[in-house]
């Protein structure tokens, strides 16, 4: 198993011997939350939480809105792993900075992963506090977290990247639950400069509905692990040149929050319809 290999190293191990003697258990499902969205880690419960600075070769990462935290324990019936926090290309100039911390989730027993994002919206119709699910993926970062990657199983196949069954799971929890849920193609721009008026128009005539700096990397490398990945975006802003306005981290950290709590009815419910299932 490619999850085996990759912690392998004496660093490695260690990190996830630490996990499972804090634990003592096995998961199922794996969450990463994006800017601003620390607060869906409060769902948790029984926690045990482990900061990724005791976690040996876990990365870090230093924007804010980005707690770095292992958070384990139970959520809506089913026992889950969280990171509160990701690290970014962007601040380790590798698009593979987040391939241990998927791999531990992998061989800590998770079959599926639901990655978060905050991220600006090209629809004035899908403002600040809006909920997308990704239903697809345009890579502009000019980079992939499998380069470099030896074995033939970097020819992962992207065609269903975000599974279908689980983004049917979240269509029928927005309904049951009376929460507008927008559809869109989410496209990764490398930052860690917001992306240009002319750069925004270039990603809607190439078809993106929204635009961020995370997830993609996430998605590729938990499907080379053989997750299964639904991904959601928080819309904090209208994005370049829509506004007038110049964007801002400030603005992102200020308006995730908005979006979280439909983020947290929705994830919440998903995962009580599998443990149920």
């Amino acid at each position: 198993m490619s999850e085996i290999s990759d912690l392998a190293s004496a660093e490695a191990a260690d990190a996830l011997r630490l996990v499972r003697q804090s634990t003592g258990r096995r998961f199922s499902v794996g969450l990463i939350l994006g800017s601003g969205l620390g607060g869906l880690a409060d769902m948790v419960e029984n926690r045990i939480e482990i900061p990724f600075t005791n976690l040996p070769g876990f990365p870090t990462s230093g924007v804010s809105g980005h707690a770095g935290t292992l958070i384990a324990g139970d959520l809506s019936g089913l026992p889950v792993v969280l990171y509160s926090g990701r690290s970014h290309f962007y601040e380790h100039e590798d698009a593979a900075v987040m391939r241990r911390p998927i791999a531990l989730m992998k061989a800590l027993g998770c079959n599926m992963v639901v990655l978060t994002n905050s991220a600006g919206s090209l629809h004035p119709e899908m403002g600040p506090g809006s909920a997308m699910l990704i239903t697809d993926h345009i890579n502009f970062s000019g980079s992939n977290p499998l380069f470099r990657e030896p074995s033939d199983r970097r020819f992962v196949g992207l065609t269903e990247a975000y599974d279908k069954d689980l983004r049917d799971r979240f269509d029928r929890s927005a309904k049951r639950q009376s929460i507008p849920l927008h559809h869109g193609v989410y496209m990764w721009f490398s930052g860690p400069s917001f992306e240009t008026p002319a750069e925004i128009n270039m990603a809607r005539i190439v078809g993106a509905d929204a635009v961020g700096m995370s997830t993609v990397p996430e998605a590729i490398l938990a499907r080379f692990f053989d997750m299964r990945v639904v991904a959601l975006s928080a819309i904090t802003n209208l994005a370049a040149g829509m506004t007038g306005q110049e964007l801002s981290h400030d603005e992102t950290k200020e308006n995730a929050p908005k979006a979280a709590d439909k983020l947290k009815a929705l994830i919440g419910g998903v995962l009580e319809e599998l443990a149920r299932t």
